[in-house]
């Protein structure tokens, strides 16, 4: 594989490419570094073994943290698990339009085997966690990571233990309590729960924690958003990316993966700006972001968007730093311009996204309506998951007609209703 190690992404001290998460020497958090020299030294020929690879996520094995595959090629990947990736990317026309806007597109990761894009990490997590050899997996999760981690683990036909906070919307515990996990509710926020996870982890030796002991394997499944989005727009990099942010990786790294093809020169176009989009009810990086330093104060969640409430961000800073160097931001809206954004998107492009696309989706009307979004640019809006996971969200948001079965009925109720 082209993983060497992992490096603290503060001090820069390297370590073995084990379960380990955090640096002994700094504390500061670990990621996967690669060399992917040899790779550059015929573009064409690694772009046509992409192209030749399967229909997901594993097409990019090159660039994860994976031990290569037995057999020919990644094809052998495929056929385990849950494979994830390779969903649409939607040129939104309509929704352009309605926001004054030149060119949209949305990549929908609602199309994931779970509807949601942690399919992606956890696929990753999940296989460097066999390679490793543990034998059980588990996460703490906001809702979406639930599902996939029972997923994969039934899947796989691993054990799994997936720990959520107690209020957790009731269509995402419905859709993770089926995969027959060991679902365990927290009285508490994410964050106490994501502490209860660190403590257990360290207890219980055989068990990959995919979003802890993990989370450097686990975090790099998001490039493949990137890399898809490239791939799809004709191996080129859009000008601008709208993307949701919770504990800031998924932002992050999506920025990470555009730079690895365009350092190889992959691609075409240079980094995008990148725009991050926060819940107001739990918008520590927003925060930080507004009052122009990295320090993302904690703060208790209180917002629709469970999905995104992270009140004590991992990579908060990071983002910051992100959206700074891209000449982006970092936005925050309110609960009712959630349901907005979920309404809007629906309505101009027939996605029905959850609470956390409905913060991507108003972040971007308040882009446009700020002026700072170019007539001439490419916009890529991220949708991270299916609003059939969030349905109370949209409840008392349009109006339906109850109507005898008769034509004139229907003409006086509804017909008539609609032309005033």
């Amino acid at each position: 594989m082209g993983a060497t190690n992992l490096r603290c992404r503060e001090c820069g001290t390297s370590y073995e490419l084990e379960a380990r998460y955090v640096c002994e020497q700094c504390f500061g958090p670990l990621e996967v570094a690669y060399d992917h020299d040899g790779l550059a030294d015929d573009r064409d020929a690694l772009r046509r073994r992409i192209q030749a690879g399967p229909q997901n996520i594993w097409r990019y094995s090159d660039f994860l943290p994976l031990e290569a595959p037995p057999g020919p090629s990644s094809r052998v990947l495929s056929r385990v698990g849950l494979p994830a990736g390779c969903t649409p990317l939607i040129r939104a026309d309509r929704l352009a339009e309605r926001l004054g806007l030149g060119e949209v597109w949305v990549k929908n990761d609602a199309h994931n085997p779970t509807h949601s894009f942690k399919d992606r990490v956890v696929a990753v997590a999940s296989q460097r966690a066999r390679e490793l050899g543990f034998d059980t997996l588990a996460c703490a999760s906001t809702g979406n990571l639930a599902n996939a981690v029972a997923a994969q683990a039934a899947a796989l036909g691993l054990p799994s233990y997936v720990f959520i906070p107690a209020d957790l919307e009731e269509q995402k515990i419905l859709g993770t309590g089926v995969y027959g996990t060991s679902l365990v509710k927290v009285r508490g926020t994410y964050d106490d729960v994501n502490r209860l996870c660190t403590e257990i982890s360290g207890e219980r030796e055989r068990w990959a924690f995919v979003n802890v002991n993990m989370r450097p394997y686990y975090a790099e499944g998001s490039k493949t958003l990137a890399y898809e989005i490239a791939e799809q727009l004709g191996w080129s990099t859009p000008d601008r990316v709208v993307a949701p942010i919770a504990s800031g990786s998924l932002f992050t790294k999506i920025a990470k993966g555009f730079q690895e093809w365009l350092d190889l020169g992959l691609i075409e176009g240079a980094a995008p700006t990148m725009n991050g989009a926060q819940a107001a009810g739990c918008s520590p990086v927003a925060e930080a972001f507004a009052a122009g330093t990295d320090v993302c104060r904690p703060v208790k969640p209180d917002t629709i968007a469970k999905s995104l409430a992270i009140g004590n961000p991992a990579d908060g800073p990071y983002a910051v730093e992100l959206a700074r160097e891209t000449n982006g931001a970092v936005d925050a809206v309110t609960d009712d311009e959630i349901r907005a954004g979920i309404r809007l998107l629906a309505e101009t492009t027939g996605i029905f996204t959850e609470t956390a696309g409905g913060v991507t989706a108003a972040t971007l009307a308040k882009l446009a309506e700020r002026g700072d979004i170019g007539a001439d640019e490419r916009v890529v809006l991220v949708i991270t998951g299916d609003g059939l996971k969030t349905l109370d969200a949209v409840r008392g948001t349009f109006e339906s007609h109850e109507i005898e079965p008769r034509f004139d009925d229907f003409e006086a109720r509804v017909e008539e209703g609609v032309h005033v």
